[in-house]
């Protein structure tokens, strides 16, 4: 029976940040069709307390702790001509364990999770490769060179370049390309050489929610927050992710204190792990509080009020904003935090994207409690009803095949 080989760049456990919800979710799948092997990399120790749960998943694994440094991981793709990212995610040993598993067991399939592992697909593998971009990581960079000035923007603006360089390289080896969303997978068929394009499959499998677990009727809400008055904003996430900084900054400084004009009461919450030091600066003052890494997200998403996304470079799909819809939060976000979410503008959420609306359109959901609960109700129920994980990874079924099935191999 064939089996599966997957890569990917971070341990799927726990999956408690966006990218490894997904390759958790994935690896479950795959796992429950048949033996899969991991390749994969631990970001620190706390990585390898999560060690068990990747045993119990993989017939066979191997995890070892990402120690290039950036700056080393910069300086060797100087010198090769290559994006950050492949030198920053190489390891040798990792290298070895692909080859030996290919070598040992009749592997039918690689999965490739983040195209940044895909320098371990070997040219000669003549089996099925499928490529889960998630999203279009090159068109990023160049929202952060635009962002940047000097020798910033020339850094973002070249990993830019050499991104796009190796997503079609990358697309081209690929049997199936896979992106999050319908805008993201033709975002990426549109920056392709039009030969490719043509010849390219480029299919969409989205992300889900795991709505029995993010149930507001199964937990607390947190003291802490909930005994607090008036509106409680807050933003959830990974607080290292400069996306994700610039957001918690703009909800903490431009948004809240229009907020307060009207509710003086309003505070904002920034909920998540590894906060760097402007956000931690915040704590605080005026209105602001900033939690760290916290023990249950839902407990804290059940005790506020709305949830707030004012993300500026967003791609792909936000597993926050599903989470918090799921939690029946009415979710106020930009346009792009939207992306590849299709639920209803007013409805099950409320789209704004200047400062100014944004406040507006949260100051208008406090005073309007009547349509603040029809908004709660109508989040929770557009999640259940169409963003499970089964119904999300139901196209994985029809890309691979019956479990077992045999497999086309490149000529």
């Amino acid at each position: 029976m064939p089996e599966t080989l997957f890569l990917s760049h971070r341990i799927p456990f726990p999956p408690d940040r966006g990218d490894k919800i997904r390759s958790h979710h994935i690896l479950k799948r795959l796992a429950a069709r048949g033996s899969v092997h991991v390749a994969t990399f631990a970001d620190d120790d706390a990585d390898f307390d999560e060690e068990a749960e990747l045993a119990i998943a993989a017939h066979s694994y191997r995890l070892v702790r990402r120690s290039t440094r950036l700056f080393v991981a910069g300086i060797k793709s100087l010198l090769r001509g290559e994006p950050v990212s492949l030198p920053a995610f190489y390891s040798e040993e990792l290298a070895r364990y692909v080859l030996d598993t290919l070598a040992g067991h009749p592997i039918g399939t690689i999965y490739v999770f983040s195209g940044q592992m895909g320098q371990y697909v070997p040219e000669d593998f003549a089996g099925r490769v499928i490529v889960d971009f998630v999203d279009v990581d090159s068109v990023k960079f160049e929202a952060y060179a635009w962002q940047n000035r000097g020798i910033e923007r020339w850094i973002h603006a070249r990993e830019a370049r050499l991104l796009r360089r190796e997503e079609a390289r990358l697309a081209a080896r690929a049997h199936t390309s896979l992106l999050i969303s319908a805008q993201e997978a033709a975002l990426f068929a549109a920056r392709l050489p039009a030969v490719q394009r043509m010849v390219s499959d480029i299919r969409v499998v989205g992300n889900g929610i795991d709505c029995q677990f993010f149930d507001p009727a199964e937990v607390t809400p947190e003291a802490s927050l909930a005994g607090l008055p008036g509106p409680r904003l807050i933003f959830t996430g990974q607080m290292d992710y400069s996306p994700n900084i610039a957001a918690a900054l703009r909800l903490a400084t431009r948004i809240l204190p229009l907020v307060q004009r009207e509710l003086p009461e309003a505070s904002c919450h920034i909920v998540g792990r590894n906060p760097d030091a402007d956000l931690l600066a915040l704590d605080g003052k005026h209105g602001c509080r900033v939690w760290g890494r916290v023990e249950d997200i839902r407990s804290w998403l059940a005790a506020a009020t709305q949830a707030v996304v004012p993300l500026e470079i967003a791609r792909g799909v936000q597993n926050k904003v599903l989470e918090a819809m799921a939690m029946g939060l009415p979710v106020v976000l930009t346009s792009g935090a939207a992306n590849g979410i299709a639920a209803s503008d007013g409805r099950d959420f409320a789209i704004a994207d200047s400062d100014e609306d944004i406040a507006a359109r949260i100051v208008a959901l406090h005073r309007d409690p009547v349509v603040a609960a029809a908004m709660r109700a109508a989040a929770r129920k557009f999640v259940v009803e169409q963003q499970s994980w089964p119904a999300a990874l139901a196209p994985l079924d029809t890309l691979l095949g019956a479990p077992g099935a045999s497999v086309r191999h490149a000529a």
